[in-house]
């Protein structure tokens, strides 16, 4: 773990401000079917998960797992989360799709005044107040705003300059199969697309803290690709593209369009698993506006999973000895044969060969049993495919 230098130290203060003040996750980028293979939740299970636009937290309700805890330490991440869980209890389906699915409902304001603003917590209701206007924008899309959602901008933008271009995308995605796929990309899509502007525009790191990359974990990129981001980026998304069946990568599908398909969604936006969490499975979330540390520390439960996406990626550089208590939390709190989920832009995160627990100071991979060839694989299943590493560890029985 490097001590962060002034370049460092600047890029993280832009960061937290960018941060502080904003939603950066208008959708979850980690793929719950990847998820839900390494979790095998059960009726016992209680979950810890980053709740992030909070999609990732209802695919695991349809589990029917006993608790799920969704922590954030950002309140917007979390408002979000409240804003859906309030529609699954308040609203018919149809017009929670067209909220949620389609990012734009001409009577959103109606709704939220009516059925909406009166389940949420005070800093959501205030949120929401300022932001509603987003689910009724002329940008077209709810999924076009907050960071992220300027980036998707950014790319639609860039596709209606190129229409031969768009024309391909949109063929792209309704390929028939896999080879369909390839050889749109390959011959109308690759030759067009990766230009050396985009390649200097998509390595710039305010592209990237837009995204919710910070400036430590670009640098894991670029000391494991010789092309660095940009580079990474061409191939994660020729990965999907080529080998991936598009059908149901929704999460590409939204970010190109900004809207899913009722054939092409997450779960908790199909209607009947919609029903299902209106029958009462959404109750069983728990939203949190804290860290995981301070989370593990004020409640007494054990907690059998944990899906902590990649925070821990930045951690390790910014504040390496908050990394070191949040591990012995976890291992302080984890139920007795847990499961750790994590993700990181290391395909082999080194942090977790160097991190020391405890009064004994042992090491990581001592006090957990990492699954390495499970983690394995799984990765190549991912839809998303835009983190290197996936890891899984167990806490000892």
């Amino acid at each position: 773990m490097s001590t962060p230098n002034l370049r460092d130290k600047l890029d993280q203060k832009i960061f937290d401000a960018i941060y502080s003040r904003s939603l950066v996750y208008n959708t979850c980028w980690e793929d719950p079917a990847v998820d839900r293979r390494a979790l095998a939740l059960g009726a016992d299970d209680t979950v810890l998960v980053i709740t992030s636009a909070g999609c990732n937290a209802l695919d695991y309700a349809l589990e029917a797992p006993r608790r799920i805890y969704a922590v954030d330490a950002n309140p917007r991440q979390n408002a979000l989360l409240e804003l859906k869980i309030a529609g699954i209890r308040k609203l018919a389906f149809d017009d929670y799709f067209a909220i949620f699915g389609e990012g734009y409902h001409a009577r959103f304001a109606e709704l939220y005044r009516g059925h909406l603003r009166s389940e949420l917590s005070e800093f959501a209701q205030t949120w929401w107040d300022r932001h509603g206007n987003w689910f009724t924008s002329k940008r077209g899309s709810f999924y076009f705003h907050g960071l992220s959602g300027l980036v998707a901008r950014g790319v639609r933008a860039y596709f209606a300059t190129r229409p031969r271009l768009r024309t391909a995308m949109a063929d792209l995605f309704r390929a028939r199969d896999v080879a369909e796929q390839q050889a749109i990309y390959d011959e109308r899509i690759a030759p067009q697309l990766w230009s050396k502007p985009v390649n200097w525009v998509i390595s710039r790191q305010f592209v990237m803290s837009l995204l919710g990359v910070p400036y430590p974990q670009r640098k894991l990129v670029e000391a494991q690709h010789d092309d660095g981001v940009s580079g990474f980026i061409r191939s994660a998304v020729q990965y999907v593209f080529r080998q991936l069946p598009l059908a149901d990568n929704y999460f590409w599908h939204v970010y190109m369009t900004g809207r899913y398909r009722r054939d092409c969604c997450p779960e908790y936006l199909k209607e009947a698993n919609f029903a299902r969490l209106k029958e009462g499975l959404v109750d069983r979330i728990e939203v949190h506006t804290t860290t995981v540390t301070e989370f593990l520390h004020e409640h007494d439960e054990p907690v059998s999973r944990f899906v902590l996406l990649d925070h821990m990626d930045w951690m390790s550089s910014y504040h390496p000895a908050a990394l070191v208590e949040e591990w012995e939390a976890i291992r302080t709190r984890a139920a007795p044969g847990a499961r750790i989920l994590l993700r990181s832009a290391q395909a082999r995160p080194t942090y977790l060969d160097e991190i020391r627990i405890g009064l004994d100071h042992v090491r990581l991979r001592d006090a957990f049993r990492f699954m390495d060839a499970e983690a394995d694989s799984l990765q190549p299943r991912d839809r998303v495919h835009t983190y290197a590493g996936f890891v899984i560890a167990d806490v000892p029985a």
